[in-house]
């Protein structure tokens, strides 16, 4: 019986793998790159009959923005992903072609992740805080969390700045 393209790619999604082969020294992290995504899928090509691409479509404006899509092909079907990303152009340390660059191979390394199930949760790249992690909220700064909502503001400003634990969201929601 002949598989699908589907069936293909089901199988190819729960067997796949991509070391994290990179090191951020900065961040002191391994993370896999687009580059290594499509290394570990050359052999998946003959083995399953498939073959997979990357297009890029670069959209003009305020904030320009790559879409990245990655295609998975058996010569007749086709299934894509899709990532969108942001070209940050006032990037601290990087011209304007790096920050193409990199906005070029986060979007491909995002779109080849959404169409394999790539997991990054417990990737560096999901889940790094560079050393910057939130302090509680308690002290001086939950005074002024107290009248910043008394004052109409957003807990959920609040909590993107600060960790806020049950008991102090519990009293901040009653003001």
């Amino acid at each position: 019986m002949k598989m699908t393209l589907h069936e293909k790619l089901s199988a190819i999604q729960q067997g796949f793998k991509s070391k994290k082969s990179r090191y951020n020294s900065f961040g002191k992290y391994n993370y896999r790159s687009a580059e290594d995504i499509l290394e570990a899928l050359k052999p998946v090509n003959s083995e399953w009959g498939v073959h997979f691409t990357i297009t890029e479509e670069f959209v003009p404006g305020q904030v320009p923005i790559i879409i990245s899509t990655a295609t998975i092909s058996d010569g007749k079907d086709k299934i894509s992903a899709t990532a969108v990303v942001g070209v940050d152009l006032l990037q601290k340390g990087m011209q304007t072609p790096q920050a193409f660059g990199s906005a070029s191979s986060y979007g491909k390394k995002y779109a080849l992740g959404n169409l394999l199930l790539i997991d990054d949760t417990a990737d560096s790249d999901a889940t790094n805080t560079h050393s910057k992690s939130k302090p509680e909220l308690s002290g001086d700064a939950l005074d002024k969390a107290k009248a910043y909502i008394a004052n109409g503001g957003s807990l959920e400003t609040i909590k993107t700045k600060y960790k806020v634990s049950t008991a102090v969201e519990k009293e901040l929601q009653t003001l």
